[in-house]
């Protein structure tokens, strides 16, 4: 690290969770983002913040007035432009050093097949079951670890699934892939907007704690909250044997 990056991240090195070791892996690791929305801007803000030295972020999507009620990244004078395009240039107004990569295309299963393989970590950010089952397979084949969030209305969950921890469930295990799922989206749904801000730096948060090393990561339990009473619930989740996506693993 040069003399600058010793002061911008000198918070970070008092940690002695983190220290310079610890830092010195985040600016080398490579966050692929899965979604530039609600979850995604505080997710994508913080870790560049942090010195992730490689982002890539993937979203289809077009900024939309809608959007700017709770997606922090966007701003008004960016309505019409790629998620994608609006959050790297808000990545590089607060740190121009993070290679950002931004590809807006729709995540579909051969896109992730080949943007998941070689990165360090995985946050899904999507807005969609089928998505969220998609980034989870891609992350099992290619053996990276990944942090998943969602928010509807006044309900939030966050976990991680790291198939390199050999009993540690994965997405499917929990909410099997084949389920009949009613697909529920904050367009019709609503959505209370600092749940977003809270969950997607949780998700930077375990990000980070991945790539540095700075300690124990969700995998294997799954936190819920109810943004009513503000109550957190966690459940031990187990690994499925007949799980259809990483049985073959065991």
């Amino acid at each position: 690290m040069n003399d600058d990056q010793l002061l911008r991240y000198s918070r970070h090195i008092l940690l002695d969770e983190v220290g310079i070791q610890g830092q010195e892996r985040a600016l080398e690791a490579h966050a692929l983002v899965i979604g530039a929305g609600g979850l995604g801007c505080p997710a994508v803000l913080y870790l560049a913040a942090s010195g992730v030295g490689r982002l890539t972020v993937v979203d289809h999507d077009r900024v939309d007035l809608t959007n700017l009620q709770r997606q922090i990244a966007h701003t008004t004078h960016r309505i019409g432009h790629h998620k994608v395009e609006s959050l790297a240039c808000a990545v590089h107004s607060i740190n121009p050093e993070v290679q950002v990569t931004t590809v807006a295309e729709r995540a579909d299963e051969a896109l992730l097949d080949r943007l998941v393989a070689g990165k360090d970590v995985v946050l899904d950010c999507s807005d969609n079951y089928r998505t969220r089952q998609a980034v989870n397979a891609a992350c099992v084949r290619h053996n990276v670890p990944l942090v998943a969030g969602a928010v509807i209305r006044f309900d939030a969950q966050i976990t991680v699934v790291d198939p390199r921890v050999p009993d540690a469930p994965c997405y499917g295990c929990l909410f099997p892939p084949e389920a009949d799922f009613e697909e529920v989206r904050c367009s019709t749904m609503g959505v209370f907007a600092p749940l977003v801000g809270v969950v997607g730096a949780m998700q930077a948060a375990e990000a980070l704690k991945l790539v540095t090393g700075a300690g124990p990561s969700l995998a294997g339990r799954l936190l819920m909250l109810d943004g009513r009473t503000m109550e957190w619930s966690s459940l031990r989740t187990a690994r499925d044997p007949g799980c259809p996506v990483c049985s073959d693993r065991l």
